[in-house]
């Protein structure tokens, strides 16, 4: 392949969000603010209880019934730099009900578990899955996502892609908004394999240049041919070689080039 499809190619796989559980398309006409915690198994855990069945007792009496969290979801390693990997996104329409959703879930927590003691005794269970350590970003939704409308009855394949925005001088107003949505409108929405799509850039957190963009896909042959795919798309879009390289130099301005992927495995019993 020439450098400049390589390029191309780069652009082709930039994927975020961290980040979330699949949104469906009502959610995500709301959809303002993802939190995202990333925190690590436990591995001298001595427990005999299971991880899914805890959290998934917590969903069903928590989470599902908050009305402040539009979505919310568990995100375990596949493809990390860290095995103990687990990521825990949450969803919201607003600034405001960050704060609503905390207070909601102490309300729903002791309506489930009334007895002090025993709520105190599932709560400990829960948090010992985890280790003490473990650190929170907020990230703002962007336009152009890809929401999947149905419901997936299998875990499914998150792939992440942070890449960081240079900040060119003089770019022309509004250049980069619409050849992303170019993009997006001519290859990611048109790719069968891309179950779901959601862009994301940093609002409240350790690094203000961050770009993520989050893609699912049913399994990790489809990541495989992810990338396939979409060139096949590319060249519909853009058959001219030199329309490629134009745009693509255009594109590559806005980013550093220094990017980091992730794969995790979204477990479809955790999410609301």
């Amino acid at each position: 392949m020439k450098t400049t499809n390589r390029l191309f190619c780069s652009i082709v796989l930039l994927l975020l969000i961290f980040s979330t559980n699949l949104i469906n398309a009502q959610e995500a006409k709301t959809a303002k603010y993802y939190t995202v915690t990333t925190m690590n198994f436990n591995l001298d855990n001595d427990s005999d209880a299971d991880w899914v069945a805890v959290e998934k007792e917590y969903v069903e009496k928590v989470t599902r019934k908050n009305e402040y969290l539009l979505g919310a979801g568990f995100y375990t390693h596949l493809y990390t730099s860290n095995s103990s990997d687990v990521k825990y996104v949450q969803v919201y329409g607003s600034w405001e009900d960050i704060d609503k959703s905390a207070a909601r879930n102490a309300e729903l927590e002791k309506a489930a578990w009334p007895d002090a003691t025993k709520r105190a005794a599932f709560l400990k269970t829960q948090g010992n899955f985890y280790t003490s350590k473990h650190s929170d970003e907020i990230y703002t939704i962007l336009p152009n996502a890809k929401n999947a409308t149905f419901d997936p009855e299998k875990d499914m394949i998150l792939y992440v892609r942070t890449s960081h925005f240079a900040y060119p001088e003089n770019a022309p107003e509004e250049e980069f908004g619409k050849l992303r949505t170019e993009f997006v409108e001519n290859v990611i929405q048109k790719n069968d394999l891309i179950k779901g799509y959601y862009p994301h850039r940093h609002f409240w957190g350790h690094d203000s240049t961050e770009f993520i963009e989050a893609f699912f896909v049913e399994s990790t042959d489809d990541l495989d041919d992810l990338a396939s795919s979409n060139w096949k798309l590319i060249e519909q879009h853009w058959p001219d070689a030199e329309a490629r390289k134009e745009f693509n130099q255009k594109m590559n301005k806005y980013f550093t080039g220094i990017h980091g992927d992730e794969v995790y495995t979204s477990i479809e019993q955790l999410r609301k």
